[in-house]
């Protein structure tokens, strides 16, 4: 009984920032089906599966119970983490047969998307942390899953509708990139990676969309480099971040550590994805190389996470309150 009562009090706590988990889980999955390690893609989405879940319970107590909170919470960007989250979720189940509980991730997030994402845009600042490419993140997101499902013989106009929200992402970077505070690349705790990230998946989407029959000719040709030109920017946003880690390095463990995790998951399955249908097969083997460094980051964050939870809850947040964007 007092266990349980533990891990209500837990999960209560979490920040919603803490949906980054489930992102980076997911993608790791993804990278690793994509380059044959199957077992461990498996045991990675069960992972996944169950920190979602744990989660989508807590977001659906928070909006019963406890409406102030949840309002609250929903003006930040992590919030659109719920909709990442869940399209990444489902973007893996898709490769496993599962189309059916990938199109009701698919519904579940379009319904979630809206909603949050004029909260998210409407309480934008002017000096805003990484979390703020999450805007672009969740609609990539949308993106990617509506794609796989048109691969996997669900109707045209899903094609349709991923096309307009990868539009939609580009256009979304764009604004998110003149708020972004760029001191973050030597200051933030985390969540700054997504800079880099939320135009991995941009790529992914892109890659996903330009494998599509529906489009030739001109159509394919523009998707083509549109997915080799987020995906080269995203490299370099890759190369810019790691330098700084490594310049200024924050050792202490901060929930948006799992917003660093994502996006070197993401850059990985992008350059996998892309590989064979832009023709760059060099793509491959360097996504190969990115993976195995995104494994090593989940795991270190990983045990970074659980020492943090035998530290008195106070010290878990360091910024205050839940950990959630400034």
């Amino acid at each position: 009984m007092r266990s349980r009562f533990r891990f209500r009090a837990w999960c209560s706590a979490l920040p919603p920032a803490a949906g980054g988990a489930v992102m980076a889980t997911g993608v790791l999955s993804i990278g690793l089906e994509l380059t044959g390690h199957t077992p461990l893609s498996i045991a990675a989405l069960v992972v996944a599966a169950a920190l979602w879940l744990v989660l989508a319970g807590d977001f659906t107590a928070r909006l019963i119970g406890d409406r102030g909170r949840f309002r609250a919470e929903a003006d930040t960007p992590a919030a659109l983490t719920a909709v990442a989250a869940t399209t990444v979720l489902g973007a893996r189940l898709v490769p496993l047969g599962w189309e059916r509980a990938a199109a009701a991730l698919l519904v579940l997030a379009a319904l979630l998307w809206p909603g949050l994402l004029a909260a998210v845009v409407l309480h934008w600042r002017r000096r805003m942390p990484g979390a703020a490419f999450l805007v672009c993140v969740a609609t990539q997101g949308l993106a990617v899953l509506a794609a796989s499902l048109a691969a996997a013989g669900y109707p045209d106009w899903l094609a349709l509708a991923a096309l307009a929200c990868f539009c939609l992402g580009l256009l979304l970077y764009g604004v998110a990139l003149t708020r972004f505070d760029f001191h973050e690349v030597v200051s933030g705790a985390g969540d700054h990676w997504v800079a880099g990230g939320a135009l991995s998946i941009t790529a992914l989407a892109g890659a996903k969309l330009t494998a599509l029959p529906l489009w030739t000719g001109p159509a394919h040709t523009a998707l083509r480099a549109a997915t080799l030109a987020a995906l080269g920017i995203s490299l370099v946003w890759y190369a810019v971040l790691l330098a700084a880690e490594l310049g200024s390095p924050r050792h202490r463990y901060d929930v948006r550590r799992w917003s660093t995790v994502f996006p070197l998951g993401m850059t990985a399955t992008a350059c996998l994805t892309a590989a064979p249908v832009t023709g760059v097969p060099w793509l491959r083997p360097l996504g190969e190389v990115l993976l195995w460094i995104a494994v090593a980051a989940w795991i270190i964050t990983f045990a970074a996470f659980t020492l943090s939870c035998c530290r008195p809850a106070r010290r878990r947040f360091p910024e205050g309150g839940n950990g959630a964007d400034r």
